[in-house]
């Protein structure tokens, strides 16, 4: 396998996972430039997040239809051009308008990316290059909120979003000079009732998670929301149950290791997801850092995904799918509860080393878990595979942040009106629970899954 691959797909998915997070530092200042308030300002996080919702569903009909590598380069074009416009709005409505267009490229980008990776490489190479594509996940969420107060601080809350010019130009140049032209799956109709249904089912469940986490409009709009997605998702598996071909096809969760991938990385990003949320307002509003500093000590999560890069595939080998990820599991839900004991008094290095340890398991278990998702699944549901997995993804990060913010919340109505250090330990063990909740399902799986892609069976050889 050659390396330029996931290293040409990660540079652009990195792009896409720091964007989602480096505008949150930037917020007060963006608000006071076009004449609003943060708090209202908050759509456009949202309506990035609801635009991701609507169109991942459709991506892996999108690949088969015109070419993986062909959607995965204007996918980056449209994520460039609604930088563009987020940098040039002046006022609210455009603004949400921007992020919503930049929402529509990385709909696109993350699981057409993947599913680049999964057609053009053996299983047996499927490990290492899931490690270099799992980085920008892990790396984007870390480094966006001390780029964006950088940025913020010392320049203009513009660069955040023409910071990603460069990159994605030079994305676009190397995906069509180095990726392969992979042979288009077979061209199905368009499931429009489909898509309007899976569309409205992850958008209305991710905006209602959103508004009822990050307030920017009544609660009883989240509500709303809310209760529309569930209906809608219900009515989405009665739809496809019933269609000759779906948008997303719910059979493929008949594979007892991809529904066991996909249920432990839900509920896995539930807890891990909880924890970029809860960390920052933790070091900024009980210990009295800057967001410079809380953002700087954050990242040291990221050194610890890059180590674990090159030690996931021998660990894999020896251990097996069933292990390693049962373990990785246990070791971060325990590691996210252990932040509950932190006080302003912890000496700064036990700090960084939970901090690393957490980067650590969390790297090793989602190159481990994406790489099972495919272990069972022919060329033709890799497509679809990768859809549900982007979906999944988006529903259960903002799952996680409405858990923690619904845990504050409730919380602080018992103990205090403020927010306090005994808040936060309570959250931090809630979510951490929920992280070490992945293993139950892992647990249950027979000892050799995977071993193509793990390398297991070769080593017991």
């Amino acid at each position: 396998m050659s390396r330029s691959l996931p290293l040409i797909l990660a540079v652009a998915l990195f792009m896409e996972n720091m964007d989602s997070t480096v505008i949150s530092t930037a917020l007060p200042a963006i608000a006071l430039d076009i004449g609003t308030s943060p708090v209202a300002l908050k759509l456009a996080l949202t309506s990035y997040l609801v635009s991701l919702a609507i169109f991942i569903p459709v991506s892996s009909w999108m690949a088969d239809r015109f070419g993986a590598k062909q959607v995965f380069r204007i996918a980056i074009a449209v994520f460039l051009l609604g930088s563009i416009a987020c940098a040039a709005a002046n006022s609210l409505e455009a603004f949400v308008a921007a992020r919503f267009l930049q929402g529509m490229g990385g709909a696109m980008m993350t699981p057409v990316g993947r599913l680049l990776l999964v057609r053009s490489t053996p299983k047996s190479d499927l490990v290492n290059a899931m490690a270099w594509l799992t980085i920008p996940g892990l790396l984007g969420p870390m480094a966006g909120p001390p780029v964006g107060g950088f940025l913020t601080t010392y320049f203009s809350w513009h660069w955040i979003f023409l910071i990603n010019l460069p990159i994605g130009i030079a994305g676009i140049l190397l995906a069509g000079r180095f990726l392969p032209e992979i042979v288009p799956g077979e061209r199905r109709l368009m499931d429009w009732r489909g898509f309007a249904l899976a569309g409205t089912a992850a958008a209305g469940v991710i905006f209602g998670l959103s508004v009822i986490s990050l307030p920017a409009l009544p609660p009883i709009a989240g509500t709303a929301a809310l209760a529309t997605g569930i209906a809608a998702s219900i009515a989405y598996l009665s739809h496809a149950r019933r269609s000759a071909s779906p948008l997303l096809d719910p059979s493929i969760f008949s594979v007892p290791s991809f529904r066991a991938a996909v249920s432990a990385l839900t509920l896995f990003r539930i807890g891990t997801g909880a924890t970029p949320f809860l960390l920052p307002l933790l070091f900024q509003l009980s210990f009295g850092m800057t967001p410079f500093q809380s953002g700087m000590t954050t990242f040291i999560g990221a050194g610890g995904a890059i180590i674990m890069k090159f030690s996931a595939k021998p660990i894999l080998s020896r251990f097996g799918f069933r292990k390693t990820l049962t373990f990785a599991a246990v070791a971060a839900g325990i590691i996210i509860a252990a932040s509950s004991l932190f006080t302003d008094a912890t000496p700064h290095a036990v700090l960084l080393g939970v901090l690393l340890a957490g980067g650590l398991t969390r790297s090793l278990f989602f190159t481990g878990s994406n790489a099972l998702v495919f272990a069972d699944l022919d060329n033709a549901r890799v497509g679809q595979a990768t859809a549900i997995v982007s979906v999944a993804q988006q529903v259960s990060v903002a799952l996680g942040v409405a858990l923690a913010g619904i845990t504050l919340e409730l919380s602080s109505l018992v103990t205090g009106d403020t927010l306090t250090r005994m808040d936060f330990a309570i959250a931090f063990v809630v979510v951490g629970l929920v992280t070490f909740s992945a293993a139950l399902v892992l647990f249950r799986l027979p000892g050799g899954v995977g071993a193509e892609i793990s390398g297991e069976r070769r080593q017991g050889a």
